[in-house]
């Protein structure tokens, strides 16, 4: 199981960064390969109970890597992190198969609440550089989520979500919300 989850993160690596030559040099200085690894450790360590041993686990990938990954965290397969300086997954985050997360993004909470406190993650995602996910939001399917953005509140299946707060400005690469109110508007100027 570690290794058929590490070929699907080897892939995604290979698929998503155009600088990746072959495989072995993703697997020898990719720091994101090196987190995930750790992390499935970590993650195993975790659900047998042994928290302590997950923990310490966790805080040596991080201090390798620069990547803060909770032990409890809930990442599937084919997870790219690309860069990934200054990433931050929560304890209750789950992220799905085929996201990428860029340099400085977090997955992270908004409080001391107790149970499901950090962001869900769908499938397909972009995650770009220095946004911030916050609270117990669903980013949903094929969703990108501009560089430094930050989410909270849910940003549907294929939008594009950007701004402090994050709003969603396009749905399906179509504009919605202001964004098409305005594309209309100056194509009435226009006439």
């Amino acid at each position: 199981m570690f290794f058929s989850r590490l070929r699907q993160d080897l892939k995604a690596a290979k698929t998503n960064d155009p600088a990746a030559r072959n495989y072995l040099q993703i697997l020898l200085t990719y720091p994101g390969v090196h987190a995930l690894s750790w992390h499935r450790l970590a993650h195993g360590l975790f659900k047998l109970r042994l928290k302590l041993l997950a923990e310490i686990v966790a805080n040596t990938a991080r201090f390798f890597t620069g990547i803060d990954i909770h032990p409890a965290a809930e990442i599937s397969p084919g997870v790219f992190i690309d860069h990934g300086g200054g990433v931050v997954i929560g304890e209750t985050a789950e992220v799905g198969f085929g996201t990428v997360l860029y340099q400085g993004c977090t997955l992270g909470g908004t409080g001391k609440q107790s149970g499901k406190r950090h962001p869900t993650v769908g499938r397909f995602c972009v995650i770009s550089a220095g946004a911030k996910i916050l609270g117990n939001v669903t980013v949903g399917d094929y969703a990108k989520i501009g560089a430094g953005a930050v989410v909270l509140q849910s940003v549907p299946p294929y939008a594009t979500a950007v701004g402090i707060p994050a709003k969603v400005v396009r749905i399906h690469g179509l504009p919605c919300g202001e964004n098409a109110q305005n594309t209309d508007n100056a194509g009435g100027e226009n006439q």
